[in-house]
């Protein structure tokens, strides 16, 4: 991953947008008797029917899309990038997000659900591929030292820290996260999409996507680190309206972020238009 100057990070929060690779899928569960397409199609039909979602198991993925933000160790927005398929295949986007952990001296990866999800998406393709990864692997520590024990500090996972480490559950996800604290959450593509996204060639339309899941991370992320402590709400404030400055200055070159203005001051609208919390409160001191 390219430096875009020697400002430090000191935060990695990212999102895998994935397909499942239909030659493994067919090898997998037909031993090769029917065709890729055919093998994930029904795969996917036998998954909706059993768990009303369509979408296959990490195990079988490759990443095509990957967005991150480098956020630096004030918790200000210093870059968001992505890292496509098209430059290089899931081989190349595993490749360049360690080399870029790396260089910008192991930063904390933040996530939300990306202990269940994304890291173990990227660990398996390195194993997929052959990348040595001898950091992250490094057992020669005390293990919760080790960067893969959660309890090391290297990976913040933002749905474990609002679930207390899975005591609860959170149906909706980010999505509903996000809308929690009035950000746009999911706008017009979600991620049982992708697979056939991706057998349509619209890249594009995926790494968007990618980039707004990683804003909404983001600024979770922001509003996680109030909770502890980490910033002030004062300095919550600050970093938001850093944030709309930084997307409204870039929309030009990456009219998405227009499109997410756009969605967040929908989405406060909204919510201040349908106000309930203000309507009970109203009543409950009239009475």
């Amino acid at each position: 991953m390219d430096a875009t100057n020697d400002d430090s990070v000191g935060y990695f929060v990212f999102d895998i947008e994935s397909v499942a690779e239909p030659a493994l899928v067919s090898l997998v569960r037909t031993s090769g008797e029917k065709s890729p397409e055919e093998a994930v199609e029904e795969y996917r039909a036998e998954l909706l029917e059993k768990k009303g979602t369509d979408f296959i198991p990490y195990a079988y993925h490759v990443p095509i899309s990957l967005a991150l933000a480098k956020v630096r160790p004030d918790f200000s927005l210093l870059d968001l990038v992505s890292l496509k398929f098209e430059d290089g295949g899931p081989k190349r986007i595993c490749e360049r997000f360690w080399s870029g952990w790396r260089y910008y001296k192991r930063p904390q990866l933040v996530t939300f659900n990306g202990r269940g999800f994304d890291i173990p998406l990227l660990e398996l393709t390195a194993f997929r591929y052959g990348i040595p990864l001898p950091e992250w692997y490094d057992d020669q520590k005390p293990s919760y030292q080790q960067y893969r024990n959660r309890y090391s500090g290297a990976h913040f996972d933002l749905y474990d820290f609002l679930t207390n480490y899975g005591a609860s559950v959170i149906i909706g996800g980010q999505n509903l996260v996000a809308k929690l604290i009035r950000k746009p959450g999911k706008m017009d593509v979600k991620g049982d999409m992708v697979q056939d996204l991706l057998a349509t060639g619209r890249f594009e339309e995926i790494h968007r996507y990618c980039r707004c899941d990683v804003l909404d991370a983001y600024l979770i992320f922001l509003r996680a680190s109030l909770l502890r402590g980490k910033i002030s709400p004062d300095r919550e404030k600050e970093l938001v309206e850093e944030t709309r400055e930084f997307l409204r200055e870039r929309r030009d070159e990456e009219p998405v972020y227009g499109e997410y203005l756009e969605a967040w001051d929908q989405t406060i609208e909204f919510f201040e238009s349908n106000d309930s919390i203000g309507r009970w409160l109203e009543q409950s001191r009239s009475r």
